[in-house]
């Protein structure tokens, strides 16, 4: 892999070319110093202070009754020891706030490649839908997967120079609360060939997708061939696809071939195979519900997907369990 090609699936590099079949989105150039806000470890998880008084996270509810538990003596420590007081963006805060709202409202964001995924569980709804920049730097703040972006982008390239790029960039998505998961698919193109298609949702069986699948393979054949074939100058990568409701496709995505980018119900190697043997393109959905491949890149903790003794869900039934028994034990009483 050569750092051009990872290069080339940044999204503002991809999408001016592909505008006209993509999701309606508007990309913004984020300042050094949101950057190093972005990679600061060093001290407290802090929000933006937001100029426009727009709060991530909901107000702690007021109980009178624990007032005194945050009681300060005079002369403590803790009276005299203040933290730093939190980062501010005004300028980038009022631009995006003004791409918002033209977007409709809400969108979900995006840096040059990837979407902060993984942090989805954090928001006040679980999901990638924003409305405010103080938002969007909760999920950016929460993420792991961007650290890739900041840091990782070009670890896989043969001819690796570079340790991150120049500039990044933030970009605003438009929200449409109606997609369905089942409709989004990846492409993998070897050779400027399209060989392999997959369901891009692996967690869940998607009855529909039995029924739909060759006018699918067929729909989607023929977008790669009008629209992507001739535009995308790698030889080798992936593309994401959503297939709307009247069945136009709209590109998401594209992802450098290997390294980072997942191979869902492939492996490389398949991939590689399929390829060599010149075969015809090879179309996979998960056909039942014993072929699901449950915890593949989840919008949650890892821990949370770990049922164990000990891990994340065991702690939380647990709590569950015993608050129930309460309730119960109250109830009778």
């Amino acid at each position: 892999m050569k750092e051009e090609e990872v290069n080339r699936c940044q999204i503002q590099e991809w999408y001016p070319k592909f505008k006209s079949v993509s999701i309606k989105t508007l990309i913004h150039q984020l300042p050094e110093s949101f950057i190093q806000y972005l990679l600061d470890d060093s001290g407290p998880f802090l929000l933006p202070d937001s100029v426009l008084n727009e709060d991530a996270l909901p107000n702690r509810i007021h109980n009178p009754n624990e007032e005194e538990d945050f009681e300060v003596s005079e002369g403590s420590d803790d009276e005299a020891e203040e933290g730093s007081p939190p980062p501010s963006f005004p300028e980038l805060e009022l631009k995006i706030k003004e791409s918002i709202e033209s977007l409709g409202g809400a969108i979900f964001p995006k840096l040059n490649w990837s979407a902060p995924k993984d942090s989805a569980w954090i928001s006040t709804a679980g999901t990638l839908r924003c409305t405010s920049f103080s938002e969007i730097a909760l999920l950016f703040r929460a993420s792991d997967s961007l650290v890739h972006d900041l840091c990782h982008a070009y670890d896989s390239c043969d001819d690796k120079s570079l340790t991150r790029p120049q500039n990044f960039f933030l970009a605003l998505r438009k929200w449409y609360p109606s997609l369905q998961p089942d409709m989004e698919f990846r492409c993998f193109i070897r050779d400027q060939k399209l060989i392999g298609i997959s369901q891009r949702e692996v967690t869940t069986f998607y009855p529909l997708l039995l029924e739909k699948k060759n006018d699918l393979l067929l729909m989607i054949l023929a977008f790669f061939n009008n629209h992507v074939r001739a535009k995308f100058e790698s030889e080798n990568y992936t593309f994401d696809v959503y297939i709307t409701r009247d069945e136009r496709v709209k590109v998401v995505d594209f992802n450098p071939w290997g390294a980072f980018t997942l191979p869902l119900l492939f492996t490389w190697d398949e991939l590689e195979h399929i390829h060599n043997e010149g075969n015809d393109v090879e179309f996979r959905i998960v056909e039942d519900h014993c072929a699901v491949r449950p915890g593949l890149k989840t919008a949650v903790p890892f821990d949370y997907l770990d049922t164990s003794a000990g891990s994340g869900w065991d702690q939380f039934l647990r709590n569950a369990d015993e608050e129930l028994s309460r309730q119960s034990m109250e109830a009778g009483a």
